[in-house]
């Protein structure tokens, strides 16, 4: 990125939704200064919609996956990322205007290893025709909490970046887990960043990302076996107390505004 920043490359996910995820690229076009490159995994059995030429003059690479989950499809993704900073966003996200100029400024301090926005967490419903209409929202603007991180997930991967060297040295993101995998891994980079010395995830104030949500469709809805084995997984690992289940929007109404500076 021009201007002294550090360059950025965008890495997203994609699973069968062309719709979605074209408002997500547009999204990318709006950003300024532009990112280095921008680069997504299909995971999905339809490859033909994924809308890359809807980036323009950006340099876009679609990636075929076959994780069949966003661990490994993300983890492909940057496997050959070029910029100095990752920034994540699924496909049905969105990032609003200045997201990745406030991100790549925070890298400017090289004690920085991760960053990440402020997010509102809006409940949606998408048409037949793929139109999608707000319903309600929460924000989620809360300062970096360790103690929070211990029972509640509040940064949202499409809020998340991170120095592409710390990424590698943490081997990405850990792909035997299907949920929570966001959670697990802002956890091993807050311990890895407290050991060395370095800053704590730094909050870069501001609503630029919004996650969107839908009845169905989306992980963090998903009560099942499996979603509670990886939660499981998650405290034995790192030493946490029993987690519930909760999507973002419910994240959004325990921890909202709490603890957060302007």
């Amino acid at each position: 990125m021009p201007g002294g920043l550090p360059s950025v490359s965008v890495i997203g996910v994609t699973c069968d939704r062309p719709v979605l995820l074209a408002d997500a690229l547009a999204s990318i076009v709006l950003q300024r200064p532009a990112p280095l490159e921008v680069r997504i995994a299909d995971d999905g059995d339809r490859s033909a919609g994924v809308p890359v030429a809807g980036l323009g003059a950006l340099e876009a690479t679609r990636i075929r996956s076959d994780a069949r989950q966003p661990a490994g499809s993300r983890n492909l993704a940057a496997r050959e990322a070029r910029g100095e900073v990752l920034a994540f966003l699924d496909d049905d996200d969105r990032w609003t205007e200045g997201h990745l100029e406030g991100l790549a400024r925070s890298f400017r301090d090289p004690g920085v290893g991760v960053a990440y926005r402020d997010s509102a967490v809006v409940r949606e419903s998408v048409d037949a025709h793929g139109r999608r209409s707000e319903l309600e929202r929460r924000t989620i603007a809360h300062d970096w909490d360790r103690e929070l991180m211990r029972h509640d997930d509040f940064i949202p991967p499409s809020a998340l970046a991170v120095r592409r060297g710390l990424f590698e040295e943490l081997h990405g993101f850990d792909e035997s887990f299907r949920y929570s995998e966001d959670w697990d891994f802002l956890l091993r980079a807050a311990a890895a960043l407290e050991k060395s010395g370095r800053a704590a995830p730094r909050r870069v104030p501001g609503v630029t990302v919004e996650v969107r949500l839908r009845e169905k469709g989306n992980a963090s809805v998903d009560r099942g076996p499996e979603r509670r084995a990886c939660l499981d997984r998650l405290a034995a690992r790192h030493g946490l107390p029993p987690l519930e289940i909760k999507t973002f929007w419910e994240v959004a109404l325990a921890v909202g505004r709490a603890g957060a500076t302007p």
